[in-house]
């Protein structure tokens, strides 16, 4: 099968989870397109079957914002007809699902039947899509996808409760490939003396990540034992957390490493990993520590109860619950029996969500999209 994939190129997550899963479907045979505006951050286009297409956006005076909703849409068009695509799956309904739509309306007039997969992600229907400028163009894009997945329970209801829609969702989780963890020297402490645990967060640093919360969270098992605070990742509020570090006279215990391809490496380096988000439609950034066997310390927002189990892979919180959260995180460090108990139990969990389990259901999405388009 053909496949073109649309998704945002950043170290967001529904970035990472859909270059992940165009890498798995080539792997599997499928020849797969991404049409983006940069090479996604996770995306090794020297692969067997993996093909970028970039999305040209002409910059004219008349314009304060610049229409990348239409070069999209023509990128979407030309690609589907040079390549003969079959599908296309685009993650993140804004502008994605739109112009997706537009795509299709397009090479109708061509012709051309192609079938649109729209993968809800998150923000993209709990905070942005909410907005009255959006909401009838999101509500619009996602009743006219052919199908339309959520990568949690949670995120399908949040989904049918805010748009009032009754189109069927799918629910399809975020995916890790265990075996990228599995591989990883453990026993490595480049990040840390061998007294000290290593703290992990990775995040986009954005408001409802709640940053400066990682760093109270920090300080206060720092106050107890020996650590290393590590921060993967960047965003608006990379300086100010930063800042909040020094303020709280931890800034030498906090190691920055920006949007590293480490990731695996670092965490299974890591003896917690800490996600105290305001919310959290999935919490993939958790699922990745859980691989790497590491216990989580988070918030029951969204869909982080799904994938995070209290008190079995970690602990979960109320949101700005940093009191229980320090103790939670005390609790496993100082206890090796307890630790070593979560750790296995994360990993067990994680393997559920392997990209091995996750990927047929997206093959098996896609060949009923496309048989009923052609029908």
């Amino acid at each position: 099968m053909k496949i073109g994939i649309v998704c945002y190129p950043t170290f967001g997550g529904s970035g990472i989870v859909a270059t992940e899963l165009g890498h798995a479907l080539a792997k599997n045979g499928h020849e797969v397109h991404f049409i983006t505006y940069s090479q996604p951050v996770r995306l090794d286009i020297m692969d067997k079957n993996i093909y970028y297409h970039e999305v040209n956006v002409h910059v004219y005076p008349l314009f304060d914002y610049q229409p990348y909703e239409l070069a999209l849409s023509s990128q979407m068009v030309e690609t589907v007809i040079s390549r003969k695509l079959d599908i296309l799956h685009v993650h993140y309904a804004i502008p994605h699902a739109y112009a997706a739509f537009m795509a299709r309306q397009i090479l109708k007039d061509k012709g051309i039947n192609i079938s649109v997969v729209t993968t809800l992600h998150g923000t993209d229907i709990t905070l942005v899509g909410k907005q009255p400028s959006y909401l009838p163009a999101v509500k619009f894009s996602i009743e006219h996808s052919c199908a339309v997945t959520a990568v949690s329970q949670s995120l399908k209801e949040d989904t049918i409760a805010n748009f009032n829609t009754e189109k069927e969702i799918q629910v399809i989780p975020n995916f890790i490939d265990i075996s990228l963890y599995e591989s990883k020297d453990r026993s490595s402490r480049q990040l840390a003396e061998e007294d000290e645990f290593v703290i992990s967060h990775i995040s986009n640093f954005r408001p409802l990540k709640r940053t400066h919360d990682v760093m109270q969270i920090f300080a206060g098992i720092r106050k107890e034992v020996k650590a290393k605070l590590i921060l993967m990742g960047d965003g608006p509020d990379r300086d100010q957390t930063l800042k909040f570090a020094k303020d709280l006279g931890i800034e030498q215990d906090v190691k920055y490493l920006g949007k590293t391809n480490e990731v695996e490496r670092v965490l299974c380096m890591s003896d917690l990993f800490l996600l105290p988000s305001s919310s959290e439609s999935f919490g993939l950034a958790a699922l990745e520590a859980m691989a790497a066997k590491v216990p989580v310390i988070s918030t029951n927002t969204g869909g982080i109860p799904e994938v995070n189990l209290d008190a079995i892979t970690g602990y979960l919180s109320n949101v700005g619950d940093v009191d229980e959260m320090i103790a939670n995180s005390l609790k496993i460090l100082t206890n090796p029996k307890l630790k070593e108990e979560l750790s296995a139990n994360a990993f067990a969990r994680a393997k559920e969500f392997d990209i091995q389990n996750i990927v047929p259901q997206y093959e098996e999405l896609y060949k009923r999209v496309v048989g009923k388009t052609k029908t």
